[in-house]
Formats: structure tokens, C-alpha cells, sequence
């Protein structure tokens, strides 16, 4: 059989294609069939273990034994709750972790803007946006947009220190740079984590039986992986040297 994706005869797409991340929670559910299969996992085995000792005359503990598959999936259920329910803390963990290396970034954009500042006449409207993102932060902004208007912000002050090169000179300034060059780093791997945990996340749902007829039953959704701004993508395009 040839390959149904043929990397060399398919359709290629010359122009390329940008993709965005869909901001949409999906709710889990499951139909008459789940519903079913979770009785018969009851009756059947029961039916049959009543039935045996009734017709053959076999000790009547043997129909103790068709209780057994509906424990064991009482026990399964109870497992998968379990798992769910750790698995959202991992989520939490590392999403506080993203939060954290944005709140050290901001700490260190807001010392910048302020060593700028002692040397040129910086524009007010970005010591405003330095105090402004100190308070989203206090206020618990949604990650994505905190962390695209951190990314603005420093698209609006690394451009002073290119207009002035003798800033580049002052220690003070170069550590920060430097500073936030490697926070940016260790946000894009704390967002990898995330965005893996997520995935995780969603694809655990949606394993029937045990997993998503639980999921189901405790109004579970797949979560939104964190995505990049629109404004960051653009410049991502740009010519940087």
C-alpha cells in the first residue's frame, strides 16, 4: 500500500500556511453505548455466576465471584479520579512556574526602563506600561496576555538602547539585557512543559472506557495550550539584521 501522505508527489502548499492555536475547551461526553457497557459490566458477569450455580448445582459462593469485574471497575474509576486529579496539580505547578520567570522578567525590564531613564529622556508612556504590567501581575492577568504585553514592552525599550550605543557601555544596563535574554529562554521551556502537560491532559480524556467516562462525569474540558500573541508572530516575521 503507498503512503497516504507522499512527501514527494502530494500537494504542496508554495505560499505556506501560519497556524494559531484554537481558543476553544471542548467538553468532554459519552453516549447511551458508555452507559451500557458500564451495566453490563455489572449484570452480565452476576447473571452468569447466579446461572451456573442454578443449573449445575454448584456451591452457591461461587456467585460471590460475579461481584468481582463491577469491584474491579468501581477500583479503576477511583484510580483514574486519582490520576486526574494529581495531573491538574502538575498543571498548576507548572503554570506557576511560568508565571514566576514572567514576574522576574518584568522586575528586570522595570530596572531597565529605569537605568534607561537615568540616562536619556525615556518616553513616560513606557515607564507607565512598566508600573501598569507590576500591577497585572498583583491582579492575576491571564498568563497569555501578561506575558504578550511583556513582550511589547521590551519591543518598546531594547529599540533605545540600539538609538544610543554608549548605553550598551554601562554594566548595569548589559547585565539586564542579558538578564532577560535568559528569562526569555527559561519561559519558552517552562512553556514547552506546560504545553506538554496539557497535551497529556487532552489525549487522557478522550481514552475510553475508564479515563473519559470519568472525565465525563466530573465535567471535564481539554485545556487551551499557551499560545503567542498576534503582535509577537509579526515580529517574528521582521528583519533583525
Amino acid at each position: 500500500m503507498a503512503n497516504l501522505l507522499d512527501e514527494k508527489t502530494g500537494p504542496v502548499n508554495e505560499t505556506g500556511r501560519d497556524v494559531n492555536v484554537i481558543d476553544k475547551q471542548l467538553p468532554v461526553t459519552v453516549g447511551v453505548g458508555s452507559l451500557i457497557f458500564e451495566i453490563c459490566l455489572w449484570v452480565v458477569p452476576i447473571a452468569v455466576a447466579v446461572l451456573i450455580p442454578w443449573l449445575f448445582g454448584v456451591n452457591w459462593a461461587v456467585a460471590a465471584a460475579g461481584i468481582i469485574p463491577g469491584l474491579i471497575w468501581l477500583y479503576a474509576k477511583m484510580k483514574a479520579k486519582n490520576y486526574f486529579q494529581q495531573l491538574e496539580q502538575k498543571l498548576q505547578a507548572d503554570a506557576s512556574t511560568i508565571d514566576n520567570f514572567i514576574e522576574q522578567r518584568v522586575v528586570i525590564l522595570e530596572n531597565l526602563a529605569s537605568l534607561i531613564n537615568r540616562a536619556i529622556e525615556l518616553d513616560k508612556d513606557v515607564m507607565k506600561s512598566v508600573a501598569g504590567l507590576r500591577s497585572g501581575i498583583q491582579e492575576g492577568e491571564d498568563r497569555n496576555t501578561m506575558a504578550s504585553q511583556v513582550d511589547t514592552l521590551a519591543g518598546r525599550l531594547f529599540p533605545q538602547v540600539e538609538a544610543y550605543p554608549e548605553l550598551k557601555s554601562h554594566q548595569e544596563i548589559a547585565d539586564a539585557i542579558q538578564q532577560n535574554s535568559y528569562l526569555q529562554r527559561e519561559i519558552t521551556a517552562a512553556r514547552t512543559v506546560y504545553n506538554n502537560r496539557v497535551n497529556q491532559w487532552n489525549r487522557d480524556i478522550f481514552d475510553w472506557p475508564t479515563k473519559q467516562i470519568v472525565a465525563a462525569r466530573q465535567h471535564y474540558t481539554t485545556r487551551i495550550p499557551f499560545s503567542t500573541s498576534a503582535e509577537t508572530k509579526q515580529r517574528a516575521r521582521s528583519n533583525f539584521f
